[in-house]
């Protein structure tokens, strides 16, 4: 008796989980209405691009190029930290960087000490954090061909 009882109680919780009614933005809609969907948040920064392909590099040369972005978060931003390969140097906006302003990464790549092609990521690491406390972190990369 007491296992069909639970069996009972547990198939009411399931059924009240599948028959509920759908909420948006806390609120029911009602017959006839159309829900308001939120927007979704815009991107916290705006490449130009994320990839870079140089093409072919002959050992021992220097590159440089360069990553534009927008701050698009609608707060200001500050870079903390900017992680590369040793062979990468990166200038960067040290400074906080207002709404909807254009930054860029100045990079110099050196293949004097690489030995094949290769695919190199840098890692932008911002002082803001998502809402969830998790930091903000942006990759962007390039790619070589090496010509001894």
């Amino acid at each position: 008796m007491k296992k069909n009882i639970s069996l009972l109680s547990l198939f009411g919780f399931v059924f009240l989980l599948s028959c509920h009614t759908a909420k948006i933005n806390g609120q029911t809609p009602e017959a006839g209405q159309t829900p308001v969907v939120q927007p979704t948040p815009p991107l916290f920064v705006t490449w130009d691009k994320k990839s870079v392909e140089l093409g072919p590099v002959k050992k021992g040369e220097l590159r440089t190029l360069f990553y534009e972005f927008t701050n698009t978060s609608g707060e200001p931003v500050q870079i903390d930290i900017v992680d590369a390969c040793d062979c990468t140097k990166v200038d960067y906006p040290r400074r906080v960087i207002a709404p909807n302003e254009k930054c860029r990464l100045d990079v110099t790549f050196n293949s004097a000490e690489k030995d094949a092609a290769e695919t190199i990521s840098i890692n932008v690491i911002f002082k803001n954090t998502h809402p969830n406390g998790v930091p903000r972190i942006e990759i962007v990369e390039y790619k070589f061909e090496l010509v001894k």
